[in-house]
């Protein structure tokens, strides 16, 4: 005799687990759609107004307090990361019964940053591709979208610079932040063969970062860059003479197969992404924050904006220099560093900022990447 359960009863175990996990997420809902009543009542009450499109029903440091929580509390054998992506599924499907989420990514469908978009915002969120990062600011100012999901950087290629243009007239604020590892593929459609490949088609970063793979296993292809990652998959999509180089979602989207995988010439190759919208986000608890600075045309103008942050021990994780819109030979900082502009040793930080520089803008405090 032994007391290990069968097939059949850990099947019924399974089952009657399954039984409860519904239950609680139908609770959670449930509750969801409570605060999300409890919310409207409290700004009617307010403002005297019931529009519901001026309540504020996303809080990214709530969010980022709840997946470090999963985390922190996981025992396994799943991984905590693994039962965190679980519950931002679970989330964002609550948070559409509070209010569907419009976010404006810089697009098409099938590229990094749709797959960023709904790694941060969950399958639920309705993601609204845009032809530029231009254009991705301007939806969510107007109010047409409720965020945007643009690039900042990625780890071999450096700064998007037309994503740090935007923000020096922009009201936007950064409300959190996105870190993808980027795998490449060499796709192509169901017809297409090595013998067939005459071009292959990516964006001109997505080249660059496999350029090495490129050179060593098919230096005599041409090479083509187009706008985007997904448009390369659309046209391999079509003509079994072109490969693209793109990710998994492009080749889910598209439906092309993997001639090779994972291409990329470093294995730690990275693209962070940032989330704008038009809300301030309260501490959470581990933040980032990040402005841009332009400094006085004097010697020492860097030293002076940088020494504040070295005498109050506060680290500075991203430092980049832009041209000047308003002077010849001079340049604009965006800076990023670890704690929120809420926090008392910030704020002092800030002022000395300010007093050292023409010009400072905090483009905002966010919540640090926590898948």
């Amino acid at each position: 005799m032994t007391d290990t359960p069968n097939l059949d009863e850990l099947r019924q175990q399974i089952d009657d687990i399954d039984v409860q996990i519904h239950q609680l997420i139908n609770q959670r809902a449930t509750c969801a759609e409570q605060v999300a009543d409890t919310k409207l009542k409290a700004f009617v009450a307010e403002n005297g107004d019931s529009d519901v499109s001026k309540v504020t029903f996303y809080r990214p440091e709530r969010e980022a307090q709840v997946l470090r929580k999963v985390i922190d509390r996981n025992s396994g054998p799943l991984e905590g990361k693994t039962v965190a992506r679980i519950f931002r599924e679970i989330m964002s499907a609550c948070l559409a019964l509070e209010k569907p989420t419009e976010v404006a990514y810089f697009g098409p469908e099938g590229t990094f940053t749709h797959a960023a978009t709904i790694k941060h915002f969950g399958q639920a969120v309705v993601s609204l591709p845009q032809a530029s990062i231009a254009t991705v600011f301007s939806k969510v100012e107007s109010g047409q979208c409720h965020y945007g999901v643009v690039p900042v950087e990625n780890s071999t290629e450096g700064m998007v610079s037309h994503t740090l243009d935007n923000f020096m007239d922009s009201p936007l604020k950064i409300c959190g932040e996105v870190e993808m590892r980027i795998q490449l593929h060499l796709l192509v459609n169901d017809l297409a063969n090595p013998g067939t490949i005459k071009s292959i088609c990516a964006h001109q970063q997505a080249l660059a970062q496999a350029r090495n793979w490129l050179d060593s296993n098919w230096p005599n292809v041409e090479r083509i860059a187009v706008a985007s990652n997904a448009e390369a998959a659309r046209m391999a999509q079509k003509d079994s003479s072109i490969a693209a180089v793109a990710g998994d979602i492009a080749a889910e989207q598209y439906d092309l197969l993997k001639l090779a995988e994972s291409i990329e010439d470093y294995a730690n190759n990275t693209t962070r992404f940032l989330i704008i919208g038009q809300q301030h986000v309260e501490p959470s608890g581990n933040d980032k924050t990040s402005l841009i600075v332009e400094a006085n045309n004097k010697p020492g103008a860097l030293f002076n904006l940088l020494e504040p942050f070295h005498a109050a021990g506060v680290s500075l994780t991203r430092i980049d220099t832009r041209p000047s819109r308003t002077d010849t030979w001079a340049y604009v900082f965006f800076i990023e560093f670890e704690g929120h502009q809420q926090d008392a040793v910030i704020e002092k930080i800030l002022v000395k900022v300010g007093e050292n520089s023409r010009m400072s803008k905090v483009l905002g405090s966010y919540p640090k990447a926590v898948l």
